[in-house]
């Protein structure tokens, strides 16, 4: 037991210090930054297919792509990574043809490009 406790910690070197609490093997990958609570806002936001809209669920986190008309030259672009959706109303009775609306937990930064976006593209989002 004690072996494969060493075996799994790996050598550590002088010349790797930051590595040293580190296990060999596994990747590293950066903490998710958190935002502080008066950061984050509540955007709704509309979405341009209704019926991605009905897949999601509150808690659910999502990538917000906004998508330029192409003939103009414009193209697609992300605007949001892994955001969370905190709520998703009842569509209004013949609205689907104009999207639907979710509601997202954003940081206030992202909020207002989204709003921005959402005047000249259409936005559509991708489940994370």
């Amino acid at each position: 037991m004690t072996a494969a406790a060493l075996v799994a910690a790996g050598p550590r070197t002088a010349a790797e210090p930051h590595r040293a609490e580190r296990v060999r093997g596994h990747p590293v990958t950066e903490p998710v930054r958190r935002h502080a609570a008066a950061d984050v806002v509540t955007a709704p936001v509309r979405i341009s297919d209704a019926a991605t809209v009905r897949l999601l669920r509150p808690g659910d986190r999502v990538d917000v792509i906004a998508a330029e008309d192409p003939s103009t030259g414009g193209g697609a672009r992300v605007l949001a990574r892994g955001v969370r959706v905190t709520k998703v109303p009842e569509p209004l009775e013949g609205a689907s043809e104009s999207g639907a609306l979710v509601v997202l937990s954003v940081p206030r930064t992202t909020a207002a490009r989204l709003v921005g976006a959402s005047a000249t593209a259409r936005l559509a989002v991708t489940l994370c």
